[in-house]
């Protein structure tokens, strides 16, 4: 019997100056997976935690971009840039005044919560067919509406002027760039993005990924696939639901089952051995199926359609 494709979460550091897709594309080389793709992208001068997804567990992307972020940004106040951090055209310098931590910690007050952002051009977000950041190479800038996101968090950390130091937790769709150039407008002084490093993604943390080190140097797939986590790993926040074989057989064949008590919102739903069925809907007594995986034949006789 050949050996069964692998599928799971693989929490890497991803380094400076190189982008989330090439970090991607050298496991891609390495692991010589069938699929495989990453849990939210990075900037290219951004470092930090980048989850890998491998197999079957490409099919929770979605849910695992939904989770929610921390960061330790630095941000150099007296400057205004075009692509609102260090890396773009300077578009304005001006004097950074004598702030102490009790003022920068009341202008970062407002931004807590849920607020409203207007999304950066030079982003990934999509207009006529095109990224943002294309257009904004081209000349072009074009209206953006505000968007609703959620600041759960910022905590500032060190002050050495004209450079703070600042924690965020944050939910989806934030930009930290647009954080630090909206926190120097409200110091009146102007404030770019100098350096970021994303510390968490859901229950991923830094700390526990691979190193960029051991990412960049890797040749054999072994010591990778030994750090794979299993794709539930992703699914960690969502409460769990059990079926036995009749119930697994018909939601992997797309249809709501009895949920064995009251449920809503998503649920991660097994079937016997703890197999992973994929991800459900909680309709009352009731779960119907939103995303299906593959169950391993040899955990479980249950086989999706």
């Amino acid at each position: 019997m050949s050996e069964r494709p692998r599928a799971g979460v693989l929490p890497v550091e991803k380094g400076p100056g190189v982008t989330s897709f090439q970090v991607v594309a050298h496991l891609r080389r390495i692991l010589r997976a069938p699929r495989i793709g990453h849990g939210g992208t990075l900037d290219p001068a951004a470092t930090g935690l980048l989850p890998i997804l491998i197999g079957e567990a490409t099919k929770l992307t979605p849910y695992l971009v939904d989770l929610d972020k921390e960061y330790v940004a630095t941000v150099r106040l007296g400057v205004v840039t075009e692509t609102q951090d260090l890396s773009g055209a300077v578009l304005e310098t001006r004097p950074v005044p004598a702030l102490d931590a009790a003022a920068i910690e009341a202008a970062l007050s407002p931004f807590v919560g849920v607020i409203r952002q207007v999304p950066p051009m030079f982003s990934a977000l999509r207009r006529g067919g095109k990224r943002l950041y294309e257009l904004a190479r081209q000349g072009v800038e074009v209206e953006r509406e505000p968007r609703e996101v959620t600041v759960h968090s910022l905590r500032l950390v060190s002050v050495s002027l004209p450079e703070l130091v600042v924690h965020v937790r944050c939910g989806k769709g934030t930009y930290v760039r647009t954080l630090a150039a909206d926190l120097g407008a409200a110091l009146g002084c102007g404030a770019a993005l100098a350096g970021l490093v994303r510390t968490r993604v859901g229950p991923y943390a830094l700390e526990s990924a691979l190193t960029w080190d051991e990412v960049r140097m890797a040749r054999t797939a072994a010591p990778l696939w030994a750090r794979l986590l299993p794709p539930d790993s992703a699914l960690a926040a969502m409460p769990a639901v059990r079926l036995d074989a009749d119930g697994a057989r018909a939601f992997s064949h797309g249809q709501s089952v009895a949920a064995g008590g009251r449920a809503s919102g998503w649920l991660r739903v097994y079937g016997p051995a703890e197999v992973l069925l994929g991800v459900g809907q909680g309709l009352g007594d009731r779960v119907k199926p939103e995303r299906l995986l593959h169950a391993d034949p040899q955990g479980s006789p249950v086989l999706p359609a």
